[in-house]
C-alpha cells in the first residue's frame, strides 16, 4: 500500500477502510513531559506531536461557564488545595500542587429554578470570549502545513452541566424532573452549535469533530440506557447531526464504562469510541464483536500495562487487544485506555509505538468499507 499522509491514515481509519500503517493520538500528564524533558529525550520546547510523529493534532473547546464576567471568589486556600466559587454558581475545590478532578463541595444550582434564573440566560446568545480562535486558527495551520488530521475537540452536554450542577444534582434530576435535564442538554447542544458555526465560518472546518463525555464509573454508566435514550441521546444526535452536515466524522471520548450506552451512542450517529477504559470494565475486543460493523476505535491499551516498563507485557497487551480487532476487518487508532502518566518510561512509549504501529498491515485483505 502507498504511504499514507497523517490525515489520509486517520480519515481512512474513521472510515473504517484500510490505513497503510495504525494512526497514532495520544494525551500526555504534563509531568510524564517535564520528566522525559529532565532525561533529554525531549527538548525544553518540543512538541510531542512531533516528536514522535503522531497523525492528530486537536484543539478547541468552548468557556461553558454561565457568568463570564463574574470573578471567582476564594471561599477557602491551603498550601495543596484552593477552594474557588465560580461563575457557574460552583464551589469547586482544586489541587495547587498537580492536575485532577476538582472536589464538587457544592451549587447553586439544585433544581430546574435555580437553572432558569442563574445558568440559561447566560447561554442564550453568542459571546465571541468563549471561542479560542487564535488556537485554534494555529493549531489547524500547524495540522495543515504537517499533513496531520486536526480535530476540535471539546465538551458536549454531559461534561458541560455536571461542573455547573455537580453529578448527584444531575443525576437526581434525571430521576425526579428529567424535563429539566433534557433543557439543559438542549440548551447546551444549542449553545455549542451556535458558537462552532461562528468559529468555523471564521476560521475554517476541522476534519472531525471529537467530544468529551465522561458517562461512566467502574463497571456502571452514571445512568441507565433508557435515561440516556430519553434525556441525552436527542441533545447527542443534535450535535452528531450537525457534525455529519458539515461532512465531519464524530468521535466521543468517554472515562469509565459505557458499554451499555454505545447502542443509543451508536444510533445517535458516533463514529468512533475513545479511551476505553480497562479497570472501569470495558474491553476492545468484546466491544468491537458488537459494534464494529458500525464504528472505528481508539483506545483500551491498558496504561497500567505501559506502567510496568515491561516490554513482553506490552507486546502482550497490544496482541491481545488489536490483533484479533484488525484481523477480523476493524478499524482502529493506536492510543492508551486513558493517558500516559509519568511512571511510563520514555523507551517504553517509543516501543509501543514502534510494535503498535505495523499492526495495521493486517487489515489489507479483509477490512471492507461500509
Amino acid at each position: 500500500m502507498q504511504k499514507m499522509t497523517a490525515r489520509e491514515r486517520v480519515h481512512s481509519a474513521l472510515e473504517r477502510r484500510p490505513v497503510d500503517r495504525l494512526p497514532v493520538t495520544e494525551g500526555f500528564w504534563a509531568e510524564t513531559l517535564t520528566r522525559w524533558r529532565t532525561e533529554g529525550h525531549l527538548g525544553p520546547d518540543e512538541d510531542p506531536i512531533d516528536h514522535f510523529d503522531l497523525d492528530m493534532r486537536r484543539a478547541g473547546g468552548l468557556n461553558c461557564i454561565a457568568d463570564l464576567d463574574f470573578e471567582p471568589i476564594v471561599l477557602e486556600e491551603t498550601a495543596e488545595t484552593i477552594l474557588r466559587l465560580d461563575g457557574n454558581g460552583a464551589s469547586l475545590r482544586r489541587h495547587k500542587l498537580y492536575s485532577t478532578t476538582p472536589e464538587h463541595v457544592d451549587f447553586t444550582v439544585k433544581e430546574r429554578g435555580a437553572w432558569e434564573k442563574a445558568i440559561k440566560p447566560h447561554l442564550l446568545a453568542i459571546d465571541r470570549r468563549r471561542i479560542p480562535f487564535e488556537n485554534y486558527r494555529e493549531e489547524r495551520d500547524k495540522a495543515a502545513a504537517q499533513e496531520r488530521h486536526f480535530c476540535w475537540a471539546g465538551m458536549a452536554p454531559f461534561e458541560q452541566m455536571h461542573p455547573m450542577c455537580g453529578h448527584e444534582y444531575m443525576l437526581m434530576g434525571m430521576a425526579l424532573d428529567p424535563d429539566w435535564v433534557r433543557d439543559m442538554v438542549n440548551t447546551y447542544a444549542e449553545f455549542t452549535i451556535r458558537h462552532l458555526d461562528l468559529l468555523f465560518a471564521e476560521e475554517g472546518l476541522p476534519d472531525s469533530i471529537w467530544f468529551y463525555e465522561d458517562m461512566g464509573y467502574k463497571h456502571s454508566p452514571f445512568m441507565s440506557p433508557t435515561m440516556y435514550a430519553e434525556i441525552m441521546q436527542p441533545g447527542h444526535e443534535k450535535l452528531f447531526r450537525y457534525a455529519h452536515d458539515l461532512g465531519r466524522k464524530v468521535i466521543v471520548h468517554s472515562c469509565g464504562y459505557v458499554e451499555p450506552l454505545l447502542s443509543g451512542l451508536v444510533e445517535a450517529g458516533m463514529d468512533c469510541l475513545q479511551a476505553m477504559e480497562v479497570k472501569a470494565g470495558m474491553d476492545l475486543p468484546r466491544i468491537w464483536r458488537n459494534f464494529g460493523q458500525h464504528i472505528a476505535f481508539c483506545g483500551n491499551i491498558d496504561v497500567r500495562e505501559l506502567v510496568s516498563n515491561d516490554p513482553e507485557r506490552m507486546r502482550a497487551e497490544v496482541d491481545r487487544k488489536i490483533r484479533p480487532v484488525l484481523a477480523g476487518g476493524g478499524s482502529y487508532i493506536l492510543h492508551s485506555d486513558h493517558s500516559i502518566p509519568p511512571d511510563v518510561d520514555y523507551e517504553t512509549y517509543a516501543a509501543f509505538l514502534a510494535y503498535g504501529r505495523p499492526l495495521g498491515q493486517l487489515t489489507w485483505p479483509t477490512r471492507r468499507a461500509s
